[in-house]
């Protein structure tokens, strides 16, 4: 497994990291999963106060014995962020009783979602006042944060210089944040990439249709290969809830050299047969129909229609649509059936597209169950 330096808290990461928020039903499993991680050289673990008994599993995992000594682990755990210093000391103790260490490497604010959010941590006696006292303490050692939030808050939060690390949203399919990237990368940030393999696209179960277009790779293959071959990016996420499923993702965990030449013709081609798919009805993604009076998150409407239509991700598709409206801050935005065709975004879309019925098609396509984050 190799190492990436994790911006300026000098940590030495591995490229992957073992996300836990999958921990949910087993303690015996989870730990042998940990185990399993640990021994395949992953060094990073992460988990959130939220993430149910997430905390409490991996904890009981280093109080028996993980394989390493706990010297050689780098633990993160996420807490939101709290209204005031008092109430973020409290959630500092209790991640520290749960996970039975004495001090966590890396505490992030997890969910800085909103101008709300980003409020409570540029105040100066608010929660971040109590994260400070705890690194003067030596019971937190780095601080970032994680983020769902559009990019302008992403980009502001950054730009505090409060933070080490940043968990965000990047992928191939979802280049929305690369702005952010590359900022984290000019303050000497680490930069964590959430969850590539799922919510960069359910590319453990691909469509034919995406699968045939990557020959001779993977879709996970070609997904994990952009982000290691970039050398901004610290660690990728994965989050598996036994150990069978770290064998695939961790087969690429010594490829992060530059693109091959047939990766990058890979790459181009899936953006040319979307292109070519999708012809006049293709959203570019650049925003500029924002804000709707309906709130409608349009760009990632479209967006999880052009992969629908272009490479049959709609069971993706469905995957995501199916939160607008059921997870809050998490995944902001209504659906597009919501839309009273007002007509307020079209004079703006340099590519005048047709939003209106490109809302409606995709709610035709892609309306269903809704869905809740995993964790909720």
């Amino acid at each position: 497994m190799q190492l990436r330096r994790f911006g300026r808290t000098e940590l030495q990461v591995s490229v992957f990291s073992l996300g836990t928020m999958r921990y949910l039903a087993s303690q015996e499993g989870a730990i042998a999963t940990i185990r399993a991680g640990v021994e395949l050289g992953i060094n990073h673990l992460e988990t959130a106060q939220g993430y149910g008994n997430s905390e409490a599993y991996l904890g009981e995992a280093l109080r028996r014995g993980v394989g390493r000594p706990r010297s050689d682990l780098i633990v993160t755990t996420k807490i939101p962020p709290a209204k005031d210093a008092r109430s973020m000391a409290a959630s500092i103790e209790r991640s520290l009783q749960r996970l039975g260490v004495d001090v966590i490497d890396c505490l992030a604010i997890h969910g800085i979602n909103t101008w709300e959010h980003l409020a409570l941590v540029e105040h100066p006696d608010g929660c971040m006042a109590a994260v400070r006292a705890a690194i003067a303490a030596g019971k937190v050692r780095h601080v970032g944060f994680s983020t769902h939030a559009p990019l302008e808050i992403i980009l502001r939060a950054i730009a505090t210089d409060q933070f080490e690390f940043v968990n965000l949203h990047y992928y191939f399919f979802n280049q929305r944040n690369a702005a952010a990237v590359e900022l984290a990368h000019q303050r000497d940030m680490g930069v964590f990439i959430i969850s590539p393999a799922d919510k960069g696209g359910m590319l453990y179960t691909p469509p034919e249709q995406l699968r045939h277009l990557c020959e001779p790779y993977s879709p996970l293959h070609l997904s994990y290969r952009f982000l290691l071959s970039d050398p901004r990016v610290t660690t990728l996420s994965i989050g598996p809830a036994n150990p069978q499923e770290l064998e695939e993702p961790l087969a690429v965990s010594q490829q992060t050299q530059p693109l091959s030449l047939t990766e990058k013709q890979r790459l181009e081609t899936l953006l040319q047969h979307q292109r070519s798919v999708l012809g006049a009805d293709r959203c570019s993604q650049c925003f500029q129909c924002l804000p709707c009076p309906e709130q409608i998150n349009i760009p990632e409407v479209l967006r999880l229609r052009n992969l629908a239509i272009a490479y049959n991700m709609t069971d993706f598709g469905k995957y995501r649509y199916g939160m607008f409206e059921n997870a809050g801050h998490w995944f902001p935005g209504r659906r597009g059936d919501r839309c009273t065709e007002c007509g307020d975004c079209l004079p703006r879309c340099p590519e005048q597209l047709e939003i209106p019925r490109l809302l409606r098609d995709t709610h035709e396509r892609l309306g269903g169950k809704p869905r809740r984050r995993l964790w909720e």
